[in-house]
Formats: C-alpha cells, sequence, structure tokens
C-alpha cells in the first residue's frame, strides 16, 4: 500500500549512508515501556488507534475524510488520517547509543500528513498520544534491510556512527529506529533505517 512519506533533500549519498534534511513535520506521538518489540507493538496499536479513528475534529458536526490509495477508511463518529510511514522509535533520556543496557522506556511517532497542520488535525481522545510540531532537521541515515533483533540494531547504529565520525559530523539526541513496512513484508524487502540527528553540517 503506498503511504505518504516525510519530505527530505539527499545532501550527500554514501552506499549505504546518506545526510537528509527533513522539512517541519507534525508528528503523534506516545511513550511506552518494555522491550524494543514490546514497546514499538504498544505504540504503533496505540497511535493506530488514534489515526484510524479515536479522535476529534474540529467542529461536533464535521466528519474529515483524507485520501489514501487501496483503501480510503472512513470512521463514521470521527476522522480517519492517512498512514504514514516511517514509525519511529526512539530509546528516552538515560539511554546512551553506546549502552549495552537495552531500553525501557521508548518514544514512538508517526509522521502525520501534510496536508494537516496543528490547528487543522483532529485532536486525540487519548491523553497518551501528542500532536508536536518538528522544526527541519538534518540526519545521518543509515539504510538496510532484515529483519531488527535488538543486536542487529545496535550493530546498525554503531555503523551510522562510526560514518558520522568520520565526517567529523556532530551528533544530538537519541539513535532512531524507523521501520517502514508492515509485518507481513518478506525480511529482504523490508525498508529500516537508523537515524541519527546531527548539526547542520
Amino acid at each position: 500500500m503506498a503511504v505518504e512519506e516525510p519530505a527530505f533533500e539527499v545532501i550527500e549519498s554514501d552506499g549505504a549512508f546518506e545526510i537528509r534534511r527533513y522539512k517541519p513535520m507534525l508528528i503523534a506521538e506516545t511513550f511506552v515501556d518494555g522491550d524494543m518489540d514490546e514497546a514499538s507493538s504498544k505504540g504503533f496499536r496505540r497511535i493506530a488507534d488514534y489515526i484510524f479513528g479515536n479522535n476529534q475534529a474540529s467542529g461536533a458536526d464535521k466528519k474529515t475524510t483524507i485520501a489514501m490509495t487501496a483503501p480510503v477508511t472512513m470512521e463514521p463518529q470521527s476522522s480517519t488520517i492517512a498512514m504514514t510511514a516511517p514509525v519511529t522509535v526512539a530509546p528516552q533520556p538515560g539511554d546512551d547509543a553506546n549502552s549495552k543496557q537495552p531500553s525501557k522506556r521508548w518514544r514512538i511517532h508517526f509522521v502525520m500528513p501534510s496536508a494537516y497542520t496543528m490547528a487543522t488535525i483532529p485532536k486525540p481522545n487519548n491523553d497518551a498520544v501528542k500532536l508536536r510540531e518538528l522544526p527541519a532537521k538534518y540526519f545521518v541515515v543509515h539504510r538496510y534491510s532484515w529483519l531488527n533483533t535488538q543486536a542487529r540494531v545496535e550493530e546498525k547504529t554503531q555503523e551510522a556512527l562510526q560514518w558520522a565520525k568520520q565526517r567529523s559530523l556532530q551528533v544530538i539526541g537519541a539513535p532512531q529506529l524507523s521501520r517502514y513496512d508492515p509485518p507481513w513484508t518478506l525480511p529482504m524487502f523490508k525498508r529500516n533505517e537508523i537515524m541519527l540527528e546531527i548539526v547542520k553540517p
């Protein structure tokens, strides 16, 4: 299923690595506890619940339907928001990219469709889901396929950190894991990315 993705400009490309400048975006996020897999699953379900109708559009009698490729989903009492990719998982403060201890708390976010602004997007009914505007940001991105185990994510994160270090790029914030595909996608076709926010190069 084709979905909208965040807009970005590639500043540099080197094999599986890129430096990207992402445009400002609106996200829906939630914080969950647990290991990587259970936190990702719980966070995904919580935000999916919001975008698939557990929300409140402006105006009690208004219903908003947003075009989406196969299928278009409508909720009669609330708005339906088009699904976007990727779903991003980031460890929370206290977690170090070089730490061997698995994170126990995670921030899960979806980028909202670009047609929305903070003023027009339906509001979550669940207080655990928050909307936030992000400014333009620069990232080192390490692209890879296959399944995500804790060990594989750590390996790819270290590769991304090493690539950034070789270019004297200043990494800020925690590493993020972005997954683009539904669970039933064959492992060799899965799109994964480790994203490291950096100071403008």
